[in-house]
């Protein structure tokens, strides 16, 4: 592949040359985690024949640190090994948005982004919040964070869905049992002149006023963007930035992804076709139950994985999920 790279023409063909650069750079990423992988491996086994050899059990306790972290970063490179997308290695744009039910949908959609936020930073990735629309009384009607890091829509995909949370209601006195559900939205990230190519006369795009928390100057001035994809209708919008320049760009990178998301999804759909597959026609019912009243348990009914502590769950811990779903997959 660095053969290729280096031929006179390689470059006459952007599209097909950042596609290659970008497979080598994560070729050798994932090369370099290996070989750290295997030193790391081998110091230990050192420590643990010199920690016999001079029977001194105080190293016990760190070797087992080690051997709990070594065994952490091997899974998830296990996981890598079940990524077949062609975009699996891209950074990744959450969408969340809260459904119907107030104000009960609205905490329950801010629950979830704290959790993908939690996760993101258990796994040294880089989030930041492109865009978040605040709830009337408590949590967000909706909100969109690109996630930064190898393999981030990879391991994110399967988060795709409806999440139902089942809880006594903090919001009412009589704390009654109540359903919320929220729609998590995943779109691999898109690089804007390679992959998709919008003409900008497909573009309407209005400002108006940003609507929400945010001071004087955001009610006052036409900062927040809404950019529509004419031919396909796909809509992107953003008032969370300072500026309408920002608003702009960030509705832009997020319209990127949904064209992108499209047209993955249509490419899959034809190679079910092709293959005689039945084809989902829609994301369907819940993919996922959070129940924190009158049990606690996290169900993937896709899976069916469970874990009863709700609560570390919530607090990022996805991992069990993520590799459960990848693994049904595989082959498919």
């Amino acid at each position: 592949m660095e053969a290729e790279s280096a031929q006179p023409d390689f470059w006459r063909d952007p599209a097909k040359a950042q596609a290659v650069m970008r497979e080598l750079r994560g070729m050798r990423n994932l090369v370099s985690v290996w070989r750290g992988l295997e030193k790391k491996t081998v110091d230990l086994q050192e420590m643990i024949v010199l920690a016999i050899a001079e029977d001194d059990y105080s190293l016990k306790e760190e070797i087992q640190l080690e051997l709990k972290k070594l065994n952490s970063q091997f899974e998830q490179l296990e996981s890598q090994q079940l990524f077949t997308g062609d975009y699996d290695n891209r950074n990744a744009m959450l969408a969340l948005h809260a459904g119907a039910g107030g104000t009960e949908s609205q905490d329950w959609a801010n629950m979830l982004l704290r959790m993908y936020l939690r996760w993101a930073e258990r796994h040294d990735y880089e989030a930041e919040a492109l865009d978040v629309s605040a709830g009337e009384e408590a949590g967000i009607k909706s909100a969109i964070v690109e996630i930064k890091g190898d393999y981030a829509f990879g391991y994110l995909k399967g988060e795709h869905g409806v999440h139902r949370l089942v809880r006594l209601s903090p919001f009412n006195a009589d704390h009654a049992r109540h359903t919320s559900f929220v729609l998590v939205e995943v779109l691999p990230e898109a690089e804007e002149t390679v992959d998709i190519k919008i003409n900008p006369e497909d573009l309407r795009i209005d400002t108006f006023r940003s609507s929400g928390p945010g001071g004087q100057h955001m009610q006052k001035t036409s900062s927040a963007v809404r950019i529509t994809h004419l031919p396909t209708g796909l809509v992107a919008t953003c008032q969370g930035q300072r500026s309408q320049h920002q608003n702009k760009e960030a509705a832009l990178k997020v319209l990127y992804s949904r064209l992108l998301e499209l047209d993955r999804k249509q490419k899959e759909e034809e190679r079910a076709r092709l293959k005689g597959q039945r084809i989902e026609a829609a994301w369907g019912n819940q993919i996922r139950s959070y129940v924190l009243q009158p049990y606690k348990m996290v169900k993937d009914h896709r899976t069916d994985y469970e874990v009863h502590d709700a609560e570390a769950v919530l607090d990022g811990e996805l991992d069990g999920f993520i590799t459960a779903y990848l693994r049904s997959k595989v082959g498919k």
